[in-house]
């Protein structure tokens, strides 16, 4: 499969999944090149953004999974690499 630049936006509203959330997360740890988690008290919520580098099934892998636990949210995005650019850089 073709490598893919991804990014995985997670809206955490339920915080008793978040140890499961993270043991998701730590499996996937091999297509996870970023993670920034923000607190935002004032709106009762949490986001962390993920900057991901695999192939579809494996981020696939990774947001279905987030996506089905209880009290979070998931919006992913994929990219396929202009190669021709990342070779002439």
């Amino acid at each position: 499969m073709e490598r893919r630049i991804g990014s995985a936006l997670i809206l955490i509203e339920d915080k008793q999944e978040v140890a499961q959330l993270n043991q998701i997360i730590s499996r996937h740890s091999d297509i996870i090149i970023g993670r920034q988690g923000l607190p935002l008290r004032n709106y009762g919520f949490n986001v962390i953004s993920l900057i991901l580098d695999g192939n579809s099934d494996q981020i696939s892998s990774l947001t279905g999974q987030l996506g089905r636990l209880k009290g979070i949210q998931v919006k992913s995005v994929m990219l396929k690499p202009v190669h021709d650019a990342i070779e002439n850089d």
